[in-house]
């Protein structure tokens, strides 16, 4: 789904930056997550402050239900459904990242979740941690593809077993994530509970991830050579199976030109006050003790 959002200039929640790579994700006038980039650009270095509030809502098993009978769960039916909703709670919220511009809620365009990463979020997600972006020497379970903004409730905590109750009935409602480019990384915007309670499962979240989206002369410019590619293919194509041929591509091409479309741009950072100083200031305050080894 795509938005057209007018307002406001500055949103509640939002990403504020300082000389160094650092960064911080702010609600109100609150830190809920601070960062450091390392300098080889292998991964960061995180600390949550444990003061992050969903900006959406608590979705009510009823809800629930009623989108599942209206279409089938996981059908494009049932993910625009569940993307409208998240997106008039997101317009509605004070406290939420969107600000003027256009963005996009939906799927995962660029196949960004690995499906053998999921389990690590279970068993390895430390309030004050890593995640790797590359690899590289980095321990396994830094590599995880969404980063939760809270510590994931027990298993068996009783709204997380209400959630395990409406996975099991097929009904449950997506995550909302927010992809965030100075993490390299989505977040959890609305839906800790319904992910610890797939994975408790066994099973995957299905997520609608929130994104700025690019530009239309930039889009064009991405989309060049796809074309004259799609251009070059089909002009080969002849003989009796030609048709044929020239619909598979056109198919290929049509693929490639919306995930072009849905690639999030660049997320917008303020300037943290202070700078580097008022960083280095304010992670003493928040989260003492934090040191992490960026230079390497």
């Amino acid at each position: 789904m795509l938005m057209r959002v007018e307002g406001p200039v500055k949103p509640g929640l939002r990403m504020e930056s300082a000389d160094g790579r650092r960064l911080v994700l702010m609600q109100g006038g609150v830190p809920v997550l601070f960062a450091r980039q390392r300098v080889t650009w292998y991964g960061l270095h995180y600390a949550r402050t444990g003061r992050y509030v969903s900006p959406l809502a608590p979705l009510r098993a009823e809800l629930a239900r009623t989108v599942a009978e209206f279409a089938e769960p996981g059908s494009e039916e049932w993910t625009e459904r569940w993307a409208a909703h998240g997106g008039a709670a997101l317009r509605a919220a004070d406290d939420g990242p969107l600000h003027e511009g256009e963005w996009h809620l939906a799927p995962d365009a660029d196949r960004w979740f690995v499906d053998r990463n999921w389990p690590k979020l279970l068993a390895h997600d430390p309030d004050r941690g890593h995640l790797t972006w590359f690899g590289y020497g980095d321990p396994d379970e830094d590599a995880r593809d969404l980063l939760p903004l809270r510590a994931l409730s027990h298993r068996e905590a009783p709204r997380v077993k209400a959630y395990r109750r409406q996975y099991r009935e097929g009904v449950l409602p997506p995550v909302f994530g927010w992809w965030i480019s100075g993490l390299n990384s989505p977040v959890v915007l609305d839906g800790h509970d319904r992910l610890t309670a797939a994975l408790a499962e066994g099973g995957r979240p299905r997520v609608l991830l929130l994104s700025r989206a690019m530009d239309a002369a930039r889009i064009a410019l991405w989309a060049e050579r796809p074309v004259a590619e799609y251009e070059r293919r089909v002009a080969a194509l002849d003989g009796p199976l030609g048709p044929t041929r020239v619909a598979h591509v056109s198919r290929q091409f049509a693929n490639t030109l919306r995930s072009i479309d849905q690639t999030p741009a660049v997320t917008r950072a303020w300037p943290f006050p202070g700078g580097p100083a008022g960083w280095d200031a304010a992670v003493a305050a928040h989260v003492p003790g934090w040191a992490p080894d960026a230079e390497r």
